[in-house]
């Protein structure tokens, strides 16, 4: 049931194979054939004999058209969880198989046929792990989960042509200054930024804290959209604000979130359209477990008063 793991990272997948098994059977590492491609070595396998027991390693990126020969296959299903708003909740599924190669001519062998199936699942807004062995047919099946929430980072801006970044006074912004927000992705060339919401909290973790929506799915009248779905930043701005629970305080704490989608270039335009359920979005309860593996967060503070001497 060990016979083959997988590692789904951010921008490249890492799957190890127990070489003892391969050997027993009659092959050897050069004999192991990510999918059915033998002529680049980009693609081969190395054997690493520093751990126990022996593996051999195969790591690709995960890039359409350079994944080694791994197929991209995308399906919707309805949200659940701080997505439970969203009817449709895309996730993209890398699989492929290590096959080995049998060199014996003739008309028979006797070595058995070695597959080892691997399937990294993505969740596009921000699967099962299970291994089965069927043993009289040599396969191996892993499959697991994967996220690309770290090739995803927000940052703040205090001018509209986002060159030069924001850095927070000690006594935070004035009221009613612009903060400029860019989402960027980095090495999702097949995918482009869609915010489908950003919500300010006075926690950092949104549960039981005063939430407010800078927009959903379309603007707030004080928020101005630059730029969402048509690229691979997406970029707005709001003017400073202050929470009134937090009057007393010299300086307003707040942290800015946004649930980001990554989407496909064709269908982007789309999921513009807003494809959320009809309840209020006000009252959707935010699971901790969930916030921090999908939700980008920057903490803001600013000036709650300005003191006249």
């Amino acid at each position: 049931y060990t016979d083959i793991s997988v590692v789904c990272g951010t921008s490249a997948i890492d799957l190890a194979i127990q070489i003892c098994p391969v050997v027993y059977t009659g092959y050897n590492r050069s004999l192991l054939i990510l999918n059915s491609i033998r002529d680049n070595m980009d693609c081969q396998g190395t054997l690493d004999t520093s751990v126990a027991p022996p593996v051999v390693r195969f790591r690709f990126p995960i890039r359409e058209g350079n994944a080694c020969g791994s197929n991209f296959m995308t399906t919707s299903a309805p949200g659940t969880g701080i997505f439970s708003d969203f009817s449709n909740i895309q996730t993209v599924n890398v699989s492929g198989v290590i096959r080995s190669f049998d060199p014996t001519m003739g008309t028979i062998t006797y070595n058995a046929e070695l597959k080892y199936f691997y399937s990294c699942a993505y969740p596009l807004e921000y699967l099962i792990n299970n291994t089965q062995v069927d043993s009289s047919s040599s396969i191996a099946l892993k499959d697991n989960n994967g996220s690309f929430i770290s090739t995803l980072s927000m940052a703040l801006y205090k001018d509209v042509n986002y060159t030069t970044p924001l850095v927070i006074p000690p006594l935070g912004v004035e009221l009613r200054t612009n903060i400029y927000v860019q989402v960027e992705a980095s090495n999702l060339t097949s995918y482009f930024v869609l915010l489908d919401r950003c919500y300010a909290s006075t926690n950092v973790q949104p549960s039981n804290s005063t939430l407010f929506n800078l927009f959903v799915c379309s603007k707030d009248q004080l928020t101005t959209m630059l730029e969402n779905g048509d690229s691979q930043k997406a970029r707005f701005f709001f003017p400073a604000f202050r929470f009134i629970e937090q009057q007393n305080e010299t300086i307003s704490t707040y942290y800015l979130h946004c649930i980001t989608r990554l989407c496909e270039r064709s269908t982007c335009s789309t999921f513009k359209q807003c494809n959320r359920k009809k309840r209020s979005v006000e009252t959707t309860v935010v699971q901790e477990s969930i916030t921090e593996p999908s939700v980008l967060t920057v903490p803001i503070k600013a000036k709650t008063e300005t003191r006249m001497f």
